[in-house]
C-alpha cells in the first residue's frame, strides 16, 4: 500500500471510530435519545470526514514533499475512510435499543482501533502489544471523558 493510501486510510479509521464513539457516548449520556445519536453520527460521517479531509490536504502540501496526486489520494482517502467507518456506527442504533447499541458500538470500535493497531504494528515489525495497548488506553480515554462531560451537560442543564 503507498504512503499515500496508507495515511487516508489509517487516519480515516482511527478518526471515523474515535470521534464517532466520543460522540455516542457523550450524546447517550446527555441525552439517552436514540435519535440524538444517528443525527450526531450522520454529521460527524459528512462534515467531520470532510474536515479531517481537508486537514490532510494541508498538512501534505505543508509538508513539500509529495506530488499533487498524493496529496489529493491522501485527501480523498480520508473522507471516505472516516466516511464508511463513521457511518457503519449508525446499523446497531438501527437495529437495538439505546443501550444495547452503544455497547455494542464501544465493542466494533475497539475491536477495529485493536485490528488497526496490530497489523501496523505487525507490518512495522514491532511488538504488537504495546501498540495495541496503546491505542486502546487511549480510546478508552475518550470513551470515559466523553461519556463524563455527557453526564456533566446533562446535569448542567
Amino acid at each position: 500500500m503507498n504512503h499515500s493510501i496508507k495515511k487516508g486510510f489509517s487516519f480515516g479509521l482511527t478518526s471515523g471510530v474515535i470521534t464517532t464513539l466520543g460522540l455516542i457516548v457523550g450524546l447517550h449520556s446527555s441525552t439517552g435519545s436514540a435519535l440524538a445519536v444517528i443525527g450526531g453520527i450522520i454529521t460527524i460521517a459528512v462534515a467531520d470526514a470532510m474536515s479531517d479531509a481537508l486537514g490532510i490536504h494541508i498538512s501534505e502540501e505543508a509538508e513539500g514533499q509529495h506530488t499533487k496526486k498524493e496529496i489529493w489520494v491522501a485527501t480523498i482517502m480520508t473522507f471516505l475512510t472516516k466516511f464508511f467507518f463513521a457511518s457503519l456506527f449508525i446499523i446497531p442504533f438501527l437495529f437495538l435499543y439505546l443501550g444495547s447499541a452503544v455497547v455494542v458500538s464501544i465493542i466494533w470500535g475497539l475491536f477495529l482501533i485493536t485490528a488497526m493497531s496490530f497489523l501496523m504494528a505487525k507490518e512495522q515489525e514491532n511488538g504488537w502489544l504495546g501498540a495495541v495497548g496503546e491505542h486502546l488506553l487511549i480510546a478508552l480515554a475518550v470513551i470515559s471523558m466523553t461519556h463524563y462531560v455527557g453526564e456533566l451537560v446533562k446535569n448542567l442543564i
